[in-house]
């Protein structure tokens, strides 16, 4: 009687046991399984994120500019983001890098002469740090504070429906990348600063942020592309150029949202009057001293507005969307003191989901002073040089995307008034405008 509960018992811790040893055997197996992740879904699960991009390009002008020619021109960005919060355990912090390598020639540098690129790649031949900074979240993400080197066009005066274009006065405005110095910060050349960024409300976002002035030494007489070669000066010391804005979002129809932005910005170091010299008198004058006056500050103020306008079907993002953008700026120190662009995308049409097809128009007049300074030129030497008074780009783009990974896009710009109307540098008699261009191109890009 006895001996049956005993064995019982025995079976049933032997059970125990096996099945113990089974689930170690199961657990040991899986363990010694090689992990089938890639190496980016391993870092991402530390929080730390690569990206490559390439875009090559070529361009031509078969009529107009200073000269007629084509040019190849690449950009290679390696960049990474790493969630800290992730790796290290610092709650709401994000770190990100990012580096070019340039290559190739420009369009508008060697055969055009235009203010507004016609490529927002063309850049000085160079391998450059473009960004390097920390960002802390919050107040569960209203309110972001970035401090580092950074740009600006990526959240200043810019709008959702403008990536697609390739001039790169549709990416940061033109009168801010040809008023500020050095273009402001802006590829190819981001400075140091701080940036906060607010968002009081789900429809109102504030940003405000102070800038470095200056990518290379205000002193010196190089291109500022030249002078910081590779993107590591890490200016502090120069006077600031301080921007902010208010982004306000609404629908104007149910599913129709429509952003407008208003803001300004100031400069706080010192500017050369484009017409007067130092003693007050005409600067082409022989009576004056030769050199400019100096003007204390620069500043501006900007609009934008976009809206998508019709979705292509219910519940999806892709559709047709719009933007317009404004600013001006004093007349006596900037060589551009009104601007407005604007343009439509189309996204997503038929059955080419990411595809995008665009149209835009950009206008960049020439100041008052630059005017007088042409008039003046003209009274004091007896040249009939032109007198500028504006330029204006049109473009109209197709982005096909061949592959999750690969885009390729058929680009027509035409150029009006390239430099403004300026003087031809290859005219014998310096009297004769450079001619108005039109440009083809064809754009890759490809991403990791």
């Amino acid at each position: 009687m006895t001996l049956i509960p005993s064995i019982g018992r025995l079976l049933g811790a032997a059970g125990i046991w096996i099945g113990l040893c089974s689930a170690g055997s199961a657990a040991d197996l899986a363990a010694s399984q090689p992990d089938t992740r890639s190496p980016r879904e391993i870092l991402a699960d530390w929080g730390i994120q690569f990206s490559l991009t390439y875009i090559g390009e070529t361009f031509a002008n078969p009529t107009g500019g200073i000269s007629r020619g084509g040019t190849y021109a690449g950009r290679l960005d390696i960049g990474t983001t790493i969630d800290l919060e992730k790796l290290a355990g610092w709650g709401g912090a994000t770190f990100h890098a990012n580096m070019y390598q340039i290559h190739g020639d420009g369009l508008s540098r060697s055969f055009i002469g235009n203010l507004m690129l016609v490529s927002s790649v063309e850049a000085l031949p160079s391998t450059r740090l473009y960004e390097l900074w920390i960002e802390q979240s919050l107040l569960q993400g209203r309110l972001m504070v970035r401090v580092g080197q950074q740009p600006s066009d990526v959240e200043f005066i810019d709008s959702k429906y403008d990536d697609l274009f390739a001039n790169s006065a549709l990416g940061w405005p033109g009168i801010t990348g040809i008023d500020l110095p050095g273009g402001g910060p802006s590829p190819p050349l981001a400075v140091p600063g701080i940036r906060i960024k607010a968002q009081p409300t789900d429809n109102i976002t504030a940003y405000l942020a102070v800038f470095d002035g200056y990518a290379s030494p205000p002193d010196s007489p190089l291109d500022p592309q030249i002078a910081n070669p590779h993107g590591v000066l890490f200016r502090v010391n120069d006077p600031p150029w301080i921007i902010g804005q208010l982004k306000y979002g609404f629908d104007v129809a149910e599913g129709h949202p429509a952003t407008v932005t208003g803001g300004a910005w100031k400069h706080l170091g010192t500017f050369d009057n484009l017409s007067v010299s130092s003693n007050g008198l005409p600067l082409g004058s022989s009576l004056g001293t030769g050199t400019p006056l100096q003007m204390r500050g620069n500043q501006g103020i900007f609009a934008v507005y976009e809206q998508l306008l019709t979705k292509a079907v219910p519940g999806s993002d892709n559709g047709i969307g719009m933007f317009v953008r404004t600013s001006i700026s004093p007349g006596d120190r900037n060589l551009v003191s009104f601007y407005l662009d604007g343009g439509i995308e189309f996204i997503g049409i038929g059955d080419r989901k990411n595809d995008k097809f665009g149209l835009a128009m950009t206008y960049a007049r020439i100041s008052g002073g630059a005017r007088q300074a042409d008039i003046d030129a003209r009274i004091y030497t007896g040249v009939p040089v032109p007198v500028r008074d504006y330029e204006s780009v049109f473009e109209m783009s197709y982005s096909a995307q061949l592959t999750p990974n690969w885009s390729l896009q058929p680009i027509f710009e035409y150029v009006f008034h390239p430099g403004g109307g300026v003087v031809n540098p290859s005219d014998p008699t310096q009297t004769q405008r450079i001619k108005d261009a039109a440009v083809f191109g064809l754009r890759t890009t490809f991403t990791y």
